[in-house]
């Protein structure tokens, strides 16, 4: 089940408010003068509009600032994550954990030495996998998992994407909306009871190839006496 989203208090509420702000300040050069704008504007038609309907336009003024400012926000903080999420490995299993919904994640379910890595996403669209890395060797990866989760997804959708900038590939700044696109397949229901299938196929151990050891291996003679018994 999806865990239970925590209480914020006010106080830290604009903790996280004031820490957005100043990391969007500092990724993108734009977002101060449009903050800027987006206050003095709405704040230049309240005091019209206080000439007109008197003391009545103020609290609807202020509320409107802050929503042009809050929108300002939103738009540019989204666009400067997305910037500086671009290149960064598992940027997108972050991306994935912070978005609203459903969303089941589990970063890089299988992954190489040189930081490529495949992450798991379960949603009502269905199993979403999703490659960061060098593209030759992270379809290599897809093709591994795509025939690990074959044997118990069932007749659930599964989707692959290899996030980069070439043809073919998605880029990590559209990841968000092409997944919100994607259809809902699943009930919730489903989704409960594919996470559960596909966690019991992670905790299943997996036993080695080849010869068994020679230290591993029963005694002579321990098969027959089990039988005999």
């Amino acid at each position: 089940m999806a865990k239970p989203q925590e209480k914020v208090s006010f106080g830290e509420r604009l903790k996280q408010i004031g820490m957005v702000f100043r990391f969007t300040a500092k990724q993108d050069r734009w977002f101060a003068p449009l903050a800027f704008a987006a206050v003095v504007i709405p704040l230049a038609l309240t005091v019209v509009a206080f000439l007109v309907w008197g003391w009545f336009a103020i609290p609807l003024g202020i509320l409107f600032t802050l929503l042009c400012l809050l929108i300002v926000l939103n738009l540019r903080s989204n666009r400067a994550m997305m910037n500086a999420a671009e290149g960064q490995p598992g940027a997108a299993a972050q991306i994935m954990e912070s978005m609203r919904g459903d969303w089941r994640v589990t970063p890089a379910v299988s992954s190489t030495t040189q930081m490529d890595m495949v992450h798991l996403v379960i949603g009502r669209p269905g199993v979403i996998l999703l490659a960061e890395g060098n593209p030759q060797r992270v379809r290599g990866l897809l093709g591994q998992e795509k025939r690990r989760l074959a044997k118990v997804i069932g007749s659930a959708p599964l989707f692959d994407y290899v996030i980069g900038q070439e043809e073919g590939e998605l880029p990590i700044r559209k990841l968000r909306m092409t997944l919100m696109k994607l259809p809902r397949n699943l009930t919730g229901k489903d989704v409960n009871a594919l996470d559960k299938r596909l966690k019991a196929l992670s905790a299943r151990p997996q036993l080695p190839k080849g010869a068994i050891p020679k230290n591993m291996r029963p005694p002579r003679g321990a098969f027959r006496q089990s039988r005999g018994r």
